[in-house]
């Protein structure tokens, strides 16, 4: 008999879970495009708050759904109750062929960014190249790290999580101890407010992580709830106060027009040594991110091989090590595979957006599906403000999912392909599945 998921994730692992897969290099590297589409200090402070208030409205709704079926897979197991077989099927798969692999990817490419300005034993070669490795090692290392046990996945992630929080909040102290305004003004280029707002949902990704490992959350009807909520208002907070430190030290324009924005703000202190310090900061953060998704990643592909049998070699729970290896090692070769051909973490972005926003939207829906379909269901925790709440948090999916399209329809038409795909998939599957039950019936 296969081993199952133990409960051995308290309060603390899963806060730092999801703090640790939100807070990657994102903050660094999109807060200058963020203040482009605001009319001032106030209003990027505004927009961050805005971004977190949404991500809570998202955070409640999979709280409910999480508390009142705590099993391993997520999204997976609420769209099987909500829609069927079918829709929890092509969830899984357009997780397992682009989305979770997709993400690893923009995360490991994210810590190879500023991996390689710290060392590069390939600096006589081309750039891509060293970065490609580097992202590549990460995926390995962290890989073969949750391999070897849900302890060792849960520390790693607890220790990188703790570097990237003390670093953000040294930031901030920086900032304290700078002079106000140091950057001179300079002109930037205005971007439009709703791009803007696309750009801090995206940094705010990965709170729903937390359903994903359900089946191994100790007192799960109490501790799912707040590591939602507390992850995510967390999370919230500290965005505002770097920000805030970027505003106090760069002023609104420095801050809209850096190249570099952690950097510059804690030039203003340490000139000589910032690059290093924010290199190495970057990093840790892009690592906590890369070992979160690959920790909760391979929990979606282990319950949709529990499920179907087209995937069957996926749902199998190692004895021996407490982990779905199976799972990991599958989603760790096709990381790789994007890492070597997409080549650049901004494809692996624009890759993932459409698909990965529908889903949110649909599993948002089955709140209000399950509480119809199956009202006699313990629910530890109910959405506050429901259905409003809820109803905002869709209506802010199908427009980013709708902008995403926009933006790069052939990149969605290829996403849109290859979930398609999974319908014939979906097809074998469920044929399999009748001919056994005609076999042993």
């Amino acid at each position: 008999m296969d081993a199952v998921p133990r409960r051995e994730l308290t309060l603390l692992d899963s806060v730092c879970l999801i703090v640790g897969i939100i807070v990657g290099a994102g903050i660094y590297q999109m807060a200058p495009d963020i203040a482009r589409g605001a009319s001032g200090g106030g209003g990027l402070l505004a927009l961050w708050l805005l971004g977190g208030l949404l991500s809570l409205c998202g955070a409640m709704s999979y709280a409910e759904l999480a508390t009142a079926y705590p099993q391993e897979g997520g999204d997976y197991a609420y769209l099987t109750k909500a829609y069927g077989r079918w829709a929890g099927f092509l969830f899984g798969w357009i997780q397992l062929a682009i989305v979770r692999p997709g993400d690893i990817a923009v995360m490991a490419f994210a810590f190879a960014t500023y991996a390689w300005t710290i060392y590069d034993p390939l600096k006589d070669g081309p750039l891509a190249c060293s970065q490609q490795v580097y992202a590549c090692l990460a995926v390995v290392v962290l890989t073969v790290i949750n391999v070897a046990g849900v302890r060792q996945g849960k520390w790693t992630q607890n220790l990188l999580t703790g570097v990237k929080v003390l670093g953000l909040a040294a930031i901030v102290g920086v900032a304290v101890c700078a002079p106000q305004g140091a950057m001179a003004p300079r002109a930037v280029e205005p971007l439009p407010a709703s791009l803007a707002l696309i750009l801090v949902l995206f940094t705010f990704g990965g709170w729903n992580e937390m359903a994903y490992v359900a089946a191994e959350v100790i007192n799960p009807s109490r501790n799912i709830v707040r590591a939602l909520l507390l992850g995510t208002a967390s999370v919230t907070v500290l965005y505002l106060l770097v920000n805030g430190a970027f505003l106090y030290t760069l002023g609104y324009q420095g801050l809209a027009a850096s190249q570099a924005v952690a950097t510059e703000t804690v030039s203003t202190v340490f000139p000589a040594k910032a690059p290093a310090l924010i290199s190495a900061l970057v990093c840790a953060s892009a690592l906590g991110a890369v070992n979160g998704l690959i920790f909760t990643g391979a929990r979606i592909s282990f319950a949709v091989g529990a499920d179907h049998r087209v995937f069957r070699p996926l749902g199998r729970w190692d004895a021996s090590t407490g982990t779905p290896v199976r799972a990991l090692l599958l989603q760790a070769a096709i990381a790789i595979t994007l890492i070597v051909s997409l080549g650049s973490f901004l494809n692996a972005i624009l890759y993932t957006a459409a698909p990965v926003y529908l889903f949110y939207l649909a599993t948002s829906l089955a709140v209000i599906v399950l509480r119809r379909k199956e009202p006699r269901v313990e629910r530890p925790y109910r959405v506050w403000g429901y259905p409003f709440t809820t109803f905002i948090f869709c209506l802010t999916c199908a427009f980013l999912a709708y902008s995403a399209v926009r933006y790069k329809p052939w990149i969605a038409l290829a996403a849109l392909g290859i979930l398609l795909a999974g319908i014939p998939l979906y097809g074998l599957s469920s044929r399999r599945l009748r001919a056994s039950g005609e076999a042993t019936g």
